[in-house]
């Protein structure tokens, strides 16, 4: 199946005071998770078939497209972004998605606006032009989407190169290097959430009735989870992007790399050396 026919969705919360740091808690505050630690629900970022902003296809690997307003503030969220099969079933006539399988996964950028305050909807933050995300140059297969399996050896790191260039700035760490074991809900009791959300999420506060987005998109096959942002580095926990930034996110086998050889290959402008990897690289634009 084509990019362009899956539908997209993202995780809101998967890693601890993320929603903090992204001025959003207040948002959640009337929503109520599975447990403390549960992500807060999920959002629609591409839905194909969508009349509206949803509509519109969203990826570029390369730019991050500032939104047309330019008197909003966008942050990069560094991500994993997981490609998965979709089952589905009937369930008193309806149709209801029976099992989420992963196939692989990538580093993903969910870049989002900040202070929109017409938003009222978290999606609305999420889709604001033909640049809002970007995805990995490779998928990385998924063996066994369980502890033991290859998202075991993986950390996610980001950086920002400010004014693009690597000799016009420093390459500064972004968001937190993190293991991909740290997100909240991983492995079974991640799908599994995923696949009750789908099914189960209504249309409440800034969060949207899933299964009906399902159903504007034709149940497809296929789908894109981002799920969850890591915790941003103090510098730029309130800095936001701007014309000419680059952004870097990876993830990369912990077990040949350190975050000191990835930033040495970033200077050295030599990352699509890193084998084993999935890189996102935008300059912001």
């Amino acid at each position: 199946m084509k990019l362009e026919q899956m539908i997209g969705f993202g995780l809101v919360g998967n890693f601890a005071n993320h929603l903090e740091q992204a001025g959003e808690a207040c948002d959640f505050a009337n929503i109520e998770g599975d447990e403390a630690c549960a992500p807060k629900g999920l959002f629609p970022f591409f839905v194909p078939n969508h009349s509206g902003h949803l509509g519109r296809f969203c990826f570029d690997d390369s730019a991050i497209i500032l939104p047309a307003d330019k008197s909003l503030s966008i942050q990069a969220e560094p991500e994993i972004a997981l490609h998965c099969e979709l089952l589905y079933h009937e369930v008193a006539g309806q149709k209801q998605v029976q099992k989420v399988l992963p196939k692989a996964f990538c580093a993903f950028n969910d870049t989002s606006v900040r202070n929109d305050k017409n938003a009222t909807k978290l999606s609305q933050k999420k889709n604001f032009s033909a640049g809002s995300k970007g995805m990995g140059d490779r998928w990385i297969p998924i063996d066994s989407f369980d502890c033991g399996g290859v998202c075991d050896d993986y950390t996610l790191a980001s950086f920002i190169v400010q004014n693009g260039a690597v000799e016009a700035g420093a390459v500064e760490a972004y968001g937190e290097a993190s293991r991909l074991t740290g997100y909240s809900y991983f492995y079974t009791k991640l799908i599994e959430w995923m696949a009750r959300k789908l099914n189960t999420q209504q249309d409440i506060g800034v969060l949207e009735n899933l299964a009906k987005m399902l159903q504007i998109a034709q149940y497809p096959s296929e789908a894109i989870f981002s799920i969850g942002a890591t915790r941003y580095m103090p510098k730029y926990e309130h800095g936001y992007l701007k014309e000419g930034d680059r952004v870097i996110i990876i993830t990369y086998n912990h077990h040949q790399y350190t975050q000191q050889d990835i930033i040495d290959a970033i200077k050295d402008e030599n990352l699509k050396d890193i084998k084993n990897a999935s890189i996102v690289d935008q300059i912001v634009r």
